[in-house]
Order: structure tokens, then sequence, then C-alpha cells
């Protein structure tokens, strides 16, 4: 299966850096190129790519409005974005997974890198597992976020799809997940596709930020205190 791509940065050298990269993969082809958040969402309903390589900071309408208006169209339902990013500076890049994003790239990625990211998206999976990645969904995760029944919300899922989501929070793959759960890695898939559906979601990285926004995963990957427990002086435990 070859995986269309649509490059979308307002700097035209970007994108044919990109562009060069990844055509040296047979399996990815780009089909087209966007300068802005505007351009961006009529190419994407023009040629329906598997993935966009969004910019966050261009000109008129930015990346994280331009990747919330294509999560949002169910036309584009298939279409997964990947945003593109700088660590150190980029503040928009919690705000653009929770909008939808699938992850995101920092624009220094080694191109075997680019183009293994475009494959793993493509296939249903979120740019979560690398540290650079856990670092900012730490680092953005203890903001506060809209209110919800945490309760409600975890309450559809089974005690070991719990377990599973929160392991997915924390950076682990299917694999590493059935490893340390001493199931096989079909049996892990088929637990994260289940979280997903239940929590009616749209993929995994939406899966982490709902496991961050309930309380299921503190940030650093830590367990929530259990509720009635306490330490030595007898005080309830409170996360630090």
């Amino acid at each position: 299966m070859t995986i269309k791509v649509l490059l979308a940065d307002d700097q035209a050298l970007v994108r044919a850096g990109f562009s060069s990269l990844l055509a040296r993969a047979e399996d990815i082809r780009v089909v087209g190129e966007a300068g802005t958040g505007d351009e961006a969402v009529r190419a994407v309903r023009a040629v329906r790519p598997d993935v966009v390589l969004m910019d966050i900071r261009m000109p008129g309408t930015d990346g994280l409005t331009a990747t919330r208006t294509i999560v949002e169209d169910p036309e584009l339902a298939d279409c997964r974005v990947i945003v593109l990013t700088t660590f150190e500076t980029d503040e928009y890049v919690f705000a653009a997974l929770r909008a939808g994003a699938s992850g995101f790239l920092t624009k220094e990625t080694e191109p075997d890198d680019l183009r293994q990211a475009v494959r793993a998206v493509a296939a249903g999976d979120a740019l979560l597992s690398p540290g650079a990645t856990r670092r900012v969904i730490e680092q953005f995760a203890h903001r506060p976020a809209a209110p919800t029944d945490t309760a409600e919300r975890l309450a559809v899922l089974t005690a070991r799809e719990r377990e599973v989501t929160r392991l997915i929070a924390t950076g682990l793959s299917n694999d590493q997940i059935a490893a340390r759960l001493f199931i096989s890695p079909l049996t892990a898939k088929t637990h994260v596709t289940r979280a997903i559906a239940k929590l009616g979601v749209r993929d995994r990285a939406q899966l982490v930020i709902l496991a961050y926004e309930t309380g299921l995963v503190l940030a650093g990957g830590r367990r929530p205190p259990e509720q009635g427990s306490s330490n030595r002086t007898g005080q309830s435990r409170l996360p630090k």
C-alpha cells in the first residue's frame, strides 16, 4: 500500500526537504503541498491524503486550527495529522494533540525516523513512544483541562483495559505492554482497540490525553494514589 502524504508548511524549502526525504521510500508518495492552514484544509479535501505533516505556525489560519478542522470533518476520518514543531519553544503541542493530531515531530527529525513515523501513523499508531514525546506530554499534562467526570468516563473499561491505557500513556508500545503484562502482542492490541472504541476517542494519541485528563496517569507516568491510602504518619498521600 502506498501512503499518501500532504505537506503543510509556510516555508517552501522545508516542504522541499521533507518531500525529498519521503520520496526515497517506495511506499510513501507526496500528493500535495500547502503554505497556510486554509490551503492545507482545502488540499486535504481535494486529494484525501493518509497523513498530513502540519506545521503549527503558519500565516492566516494556523496549523492548530487546521488540524481541528480536519479532525472534526467526518468525511476526513481516515486522515491522520502529525504536527511539526520545535521542541524547546513550541507551546502548542499539547493543544494540537487535544485538537486531534496523532502525534508530532520536530523539524530536526532524522530521515529514517520521519519515514517510519509516517508509516506508524498511517497504520493507526501514535507518535507517543519516543522519549521526547513523553516529555512534552508530561510537560503539558498538568495544565488545567475541561472538567470531566473521571469515574463515569473510565467506568466502561475493564481493569485490564485501564491498565493497558495507563501503560500506553507512559509511552509503551503494544509489544512492550505485552511483555509487561505477560500477554501476547495481539491481545494487547485488542485491549487498546477496545479501550479506544469504548471511550469514543480517535486513536492512541487521544487515549493518552484522556488518561492524563482523567487522572488515570499523573505527570511522569505515575499512578494516582489509591483512595483512602495513607503514609506512615496516617495522613492521606497526595501526588507531589
